[in-house]
């Protein structure tokens, strides 16, 4: 008789991170998982809808919320990775200054047009905007990606001049050209957690599979998605 398969749901943030260790795991248990990713938006409403799954591995406020409402286990939050943003450009473009908040300030005043992510960083950068000032005057120029769709996608076809997202979800995208991280005093860290479904079958599994993420053997896969462990 086969064992079950853990049945989990993430956003595409951790997508790649997660399909590593997934595998470490399995070598290291026998026991597999299928992580479904999609966009962090519409992953948090299928699980409050009452789709069962496993584990639903999410940046930690929608975790609190889902908890919260009743949809996961009490108690089963882990905290296992930090996520920061970098800034991309179509590759072959001209690199703008990151050096410090006001070059960061004055490379978005001077993009033709600018993306962000739908996802928690896509929010932070939306209230670093208004902060500046320039929320309106910029505001002709976004170019919102739909969830699920990497802003370096955009980026990548020249649909976008500016792309922001987690560092995690650029390092793979061709065609692009990645300018570096935000600079440490505006820099936007998501922490990405994890918790057991309510109706999940396989609780003992899934506890192992997040105590495994949040373990120092998973440390390796992080650094190598631009990540760090939690």
């Amino acid at each position: 008789m086969t064992a079950p398969v853990i049945r989990g749901i993430s956003s595409m943030a951790t997508r790649q991170v997660l399909a590593d260790l997934v595998a470490g795991f399995a070598q290291q248990t026998g026991t597999q998982a299928a992580i479904e990713s999609v966009g962090g938006v519409d992953a948090a409403k299928r699980v409050a809808a009452g789709e069962a799954f496993d584990v639903v591995i999410l940046a930690s406020d929608p975790i609190d919320k889902l908890m919260a409402a009743g949809h996961l286990m009490p108690g089963s939050k882990v905290d296992w990775v930090h996520s920061g943003v970098a800034v991309a450009v179509p590759a072959g473009a001209p690199m703008p200054d990151l050096s410090s908040e006001d070059a960061v300030r004055a490379a978005v005043l001077a993009a033709p047009s600018i993306s962000l992510s739908t996802g928690p960083s896509g929010v932070a950068l939306s209230k670093l905007f208004e902060r500046w000032g320039i929320a309106e005057q910029i505001a002709p120029r976004m170019v919102q990606a739909p969830p699920g769709v990497p802003v370096g996608s955009l980026v990548a076809k020249g649909e976008v001049a500016l792309g922001f997202q987690q560092l995690s979800e650029l390092l793979h995208v061709q065609g692009i050209q990645i300018v570096g991280p935000l600079p440490p005093a505006i820099q936007i860290t998501t922490t990405f957690s994890s918790g057991i479904g309510m109706h999940s079958q396989q609780m003992d599994a899934a506890r192992s599979l997040l105590a495994y993420l949040a373990s120092p053997a998973a440390a390796e896969a992080k650094q190598k998605q631009g990540m760090t462990p939690a």
